[in-house]
């Protein structure tokens, strides 16, 4: 084992330093004269691995920086001061400098190896990096974890660690993750000793580690107050997995047996800490054909984005909509009538149920409706709003779209507004005009949906 520590330590690149991306005009680093293009080669004598070791040594009024510019190959060493609360104005291309700790496991349910052929590569990096765990909330299975990162995830309170559990037994672990899983089990029972909050996550593959094994390591979580939230979340699959051709989505009474196997200890922790903390997926109540719970049990949506409580949330905040906004609604709906349009909002499979209910709530006219898209793309029991690609969406709408109002939704794209098969934003909003549409993007919440709305058709 410690072979292989060392090894992980070995292959990851060595820091030199930070790019600046951008400086502020009249902050501290503009005073001093840097400028975007220059890298920060050390911070207080200090080498940045990341944004973290930048936080950790500027956190005070001052700090001694050695800044490269590369236009003359030269470094030079330079003071900054601020005032209290004063950023010192600058900001890094990336959080992480030294690049990112990729995964060494081999899951059996890893969505990576279920990707068409031809995905592009930036789909299929596996990162598995403690410290984007800590920044961005990814979930982590600890496997390639160095002592040396135990300790600064301890000495510098990184927490919550968001971590990837799976399975408790090491034999399951084995099975599902790989000849690393016994290093992460090891890490995550150092951290709860350290008294590490954890933030856990366990993907739920039928006959593999649910039933008696799921059992065993939500018992393993009960005992290990640290873990203040445990998501359990069904595997999916797509038509390209050579394992799975079946999950929870395709059995409604595996999905209630699920539920039910749950709430033993939702109830034993809402008694002993006041909150649920153990929590399923939407997609198990939508699989189990059963309502989703009050937003009480979601103890605040610690896990929002691991599709814990979103369902819930949209319904009580298209209720709050529809009351607090009743005005814009009554508006909207008469804009729609006198100039003969109709709103389409294109969203899953799995959210058409949820999304056709803020529809009736603003538009009871029946003005705004819902067009789910099915997944062609990737197959299997993929059905989600943000894995929407453009091939699916363009064959699937009508090619007559006059008179209609298209809200694609923003989740559909990446930061540089590409679909996961490739297509552009841009692309997309065109053809859809070609097709006599008017074309709206929106983040999928109600008062976003209603602010998209009201913005294009009340304003015009």
């Amino acid at each position: 084992m410690e072979q292989k520590r060392a090894d992980y330590a070995s292959t990851r690149p060595q820091a030199d330093g930070a790019w600046v991306a951008s400086v502020a005009e009249g902050s501290p680093a503009w005073g001093i004269g840097v400028e975007p293009g220059m890298k920060v080669v050390s911070v207080n004598g200090v080498v940045p691995r990341d944004i973290i070791d930048w936080r950790w040594e500027a956190d005070g009024g001052w700090c001694e920086l050695e800044v490269f510019d590369p236009r003359d190959n030269t470094t030079t060493a330079c003071e900054l001061e601020r005032e209290p609360g004063e950023d010192w104005g600058i900001e890094f291309t990336d959080v992480l400098f030294d690049g990112i700790q990729t995964c060494v496991n081999r899951c059996v349910f890893c969505f990576m190896a279920m990707l068409p052929k031809d995905a592009r590569a930036t789909l299929t990096l596996r990162d598995d990096d403690y410290r984007l765990s800590f920044l961005q909330g990814n979930f982590v299975t600890l496997t390639n974890v160095t002592d040396v990162d135990v300790e600064r995830i301890i000495s510098h309170g990184l927490e919550p660690m968001n971590v990837s559990i799976h399975a408790i037994s090491d034999d399951v672990r084995r099975q599902m993750i790989g000849p690393h899983a016994a290093r992460g089990k090891e890490v995550l029972e150092r951290l709860c000793a350290a008294g590490v909050e954890v933030h856990a996550q366990i993907v739920l593959c039928p006959g593999i580690n649910d039933g008696e094994e799921l059992h065993k390591t939500l018992a393993w979580a009960e005992s290990h107050p640290q873990v203040t939230s445990l998501a359990v979340v069904p595997m999916g699959y797509t038509k390209h997995s050579k394992r799975f051709d079946r999950s929870f989505s395709d059995d409604v009474e595996a999905s209630r047996a699920v539920v039910k196997l749950i709430e033993p200890y939702q109830e034993r922790a809402r008694e002993r800490y006041g909150e649920t903390r153990f929590q399923l997926s939407d997609e198990f109540y939508v699989d189990a054909d059963l309502p989703v719970p009050p937003a009480e049990t979601y103890d605040g949506y610690p896990q929002f984005y691991d599709g814990i409580g979103m369902l819930r949330s949209f319904l009580d905040e298209s209720a709050l909509v529809r009351s607090e906004r009743a005005g814009e609604c009554v508006a909207l709906n008469d804009v729609l009538g006198e100039r003969d349009l109709k709103v389409m909002l294109v969203c899953g499979e799995a959210a058409e149920k949820t999304i056709s209910v803020f529809c009736s709530l603003v538009s009871p006219e029946g003005r705004i409706f819902t067009r789910s898209i099915r997944n062609d793309y990737y197959g299997g029991d993929v059905n989600v709003t943000g894995l929407i690609v453009s091939c699916d969406l363009l064959a699937q709408i009508p090619e007559d779209l006059a008179s209609a109002v298209v809200v694609l939704p923003e989740v559909m794209f990446n930061f540089d507004h590409v679909t996961l098969d490739g297509d552009t934003q841009e692309h997309i909003l065109e053809e859809l005009r070609r097709r006599g549409a008017m074309p709206l993007i929106s983040e999928p919440s109600p008062g976003k949906l209603l602010d998209c709305l009201v913005g294009s058709l009340l304003s015009k």
